[in-house]
């Protein structure tokens, strides 16, 4: 029996996604060979890496004349310090709200200016900051719109005069946002889009070409987009597992539909939560995630049997992260609403027992 995957990432796929992806390995499209065995630089690759790219920007809606899209290597980790190579000439404003942010903080200080506009670190990332003053003479302003760890998200994109940068790792492709107000979003794939080892990033091509500084080929946003993605050999399996989860994303109603379908999961734990005599949500209501939902035990219960419930009820990855604690349950697209159904079964059963 397949375990309810409540794991942060990588994280859950669809079983149809799954399916599709493991036969490739086997064989691609009835060509005689494995997807991993093919030449990147094969019509049949390529027309993978195209509907990929594609399929991106149709979904977010995006004008492809304006925009582009790429599937990277190096993970968001490595779009801390690109986003900044291509885009700080001068001084930059982050908006602090996790360990992510703060990486991306860390890795842009080594190029140039870095102003931290706004942080919730006081309060342990409970919350998103309010009312932020945001200057016009900053090359760009960073924000990270969802926070795995705290269980934070921005529920309202900051309105800004200068380019909006976005690591969009854990809720890109959940929610219908004007992603025109962005010029340039990245996501690790591992959450919503894929399994790891790539990483889409889309970005506004007229924001590129204006820093001073020379910058190394891996790290120019301008030569990936000048060789279709391609630069280096890409990650191949990954990318089409994103191709898929995409044609899945887009055959089940887009992101409109899956808007509605999170709305809908987050709704039922956090009543849970905010019910349970056992739990205590850990995030600021206002500014809870719709995809990874964080709470504790309230203080002097012994969490010891619910770890044993969930381990009976096949509920896997429930563990918070070291920094916050208590547990996290990701509620990422793929998860059925039956897996939320059994964890708040779980968390009503436990409460009974104390």
């Amino acid at each position: 029996m397949k375990k309810h995957n409540f794991s942060a990432g990588p994280s859950i796929l669809a079983d149809e996604v799954i399916s599709k992806a493991s036969k490739s390995v086997i064989e691609l499209n009835n060509i005689g060979l494995s997807l991993i065995e093919i030449s990147h630089r094969s019509p049949d690759f390529v027309a993978i890496m195209e509907k990929a790219r594609e399929l991106s920007l149709e979904l977010l809606n995006l004008d492809k004349e304006k925009y582009t899209a790429l599937f990277l290597q190096g993970g968001a980790s490595l779009q801390f310090l690109m986003s900044a190579y291509n885009l700080l000439e001068t001084k930059a404003a982050y908006i602090n709200t996790g360990s992510w942010s703060d990486k991306a903080i860390k890795e842009a200080k080594l190029l140039g200016e870095v102003h931290e506009i706004a942080s919730s670190k006081s309060k342990n990332y409970n919350h998103i900051p309010k009312n932020i003053l945001i200057k016009n003479d900053y090359d760009y302003l960073h924000i990270t719109t969802n926070n795995t760890i705290y269980g934070t998200q921005f529920h309202e994109i900051p309105n800004t005069n200068i380019p909006l940068v976005a690591d969009m790792s854990s809720d890109i492709f959940s929610r219908n946002v004007d992603f025109s107000k962005f010029d340039l979003f990245y996501a690790g794939a591992q959450k919503n889009l894929g399994p790891s080892g790539v990483t889409l990033v889309v970005v506004k091509k007229e924001i590129l070409g204006k820093v001073s500084r020379n910058i190394p080929s891996m790290l120019n946003y301008l030569i990936h987009i000048d060789k279709d993605s391609m630069f280096n050999t890409p990650p191949v399996f990954p990318t089409y597992v994103c191709l898929l989860t995409l044609e899945w994303l887009k055959n089940n109603g887009g992101l409109d539909a899956i808007e509605k379908l999170n709305n809908y999961k987050a709704k039922l734990i956090y009543d849970e939560i905010d019910r349970n005599k056992a739990f205590v949500g850990f995030a600021e209501i206002e500014d809870r995630s719709l995809m990874n939902a964080t709470f504790n035990l309230v203080n002097g219960v012994d969490g010891k049997k619910f770890n044993e419930l969930c381990l009976k009820n096949n509920i896997s990855g429930i563990k918070g992260h070291r920094s916050v604690g208590g547990y996290r349950a990701s509620i990422y697209n793929a998860l059925p609403i039956e897996s939320v159904e059994i964890l708040i079964d779980t968390m009503k059963k436990f409460e009974n027992l104390i």
